[in-house]
């Protein structure tokens, strides 16, 4: 399995941090022969497909210490789990309907020493806020995921952009992607994830940054 420069990423990766990034691809593969969190054809490609890819909206925003994220649709701990480990000054709440997958996040939580990380086995629509951000990897239609947690959103600004969304996204960002996004009525920009990262997986994927309304900045 091939294991990423992490340092290259992100040069300010203490050494604590780069273990559990080397740690995680192992126990999601461990966790993998029980329960489907992946599918068995990526199994060898876990580090790159999963932990690096569920980094990328680390290279749009750096979220501030303090600030709480909601990661809807977590299924094995994605993104949460890999951002978790990136911002420790971060509270990070995964969220999934599956409570099989709950039960993983849990584990790997707990075996990671990420104390930071809240994983609950719950429905988008029920979760309560207030959030800064919703993170998500390709789980629903961007229109569905805005009317499941825009309530969640806090008013109150911490970052010097918007309260919002940083979903996983892929496919053409001339086409289907576009159209999809629009759908939402929201200010949206897209960054390629081939901006961050080189393997040729990251092609045609994006970190979607959309704003949940207008934006006032803190005082």
């Amino acid at each position: 399995m091939e294991i990423p420069d992490w340092h290259r990423y992100f040069p300010l990766l203490t050494e604590d941090q780069k273990q559990k990034l080397d740690q995680l691809p192992g126990l999601v593969l461990e966790w993998n022969q029980h329960i489907n969190l992946i599918s068995r054809k990526d199994e060898d490609r876990v580090a790159i497909h999963h932990v690096l890819h569920s980094l990328a909206p680390a290279k749009v925003l750096s979220f501030q210490s303090g600030s709480r994220v909601l990661d809807i649709g977590t299924g094995g701990g994605f993104p949460a789990v890999p951002l978790a480990i990136l911002f420790p000054e971060v509270e990070w709440v995964a969220v999934d309907s599956i409570g099989k997958k709950i039960t993983v996040v849990k584990d790997l939580a707990q075996r990671l020493g990420l104390h930071n990380l809240e994983a609950r086995h719950q429905r988008a629509e029920e979760v309560k806020g207030p959030f800064d951000f919703v993170v998500s990897r390709a789980v629903a239609r961007m229109n569905s995921l805005v009317q499941w947690t825009r309530s969640a959103l806090a008013l109150a600004h911490k970052h010097d952009r918007p309260n919002g969304w940083l979903v996983l996204k892929g496919g053409d960002p001339v086409g289907g992607l576009k159209e999809e996004l629009e759908e939402t009525g929201l200010p949206f920009d897209l960054y390629p994830v081939s901006m961050y990262f080189e393997q040729p997986y990251f092609d045609q994927k994006f970190v979607v940054s959309m704003a949940s309304g207008p934006f006032q900045r803190p005082l």
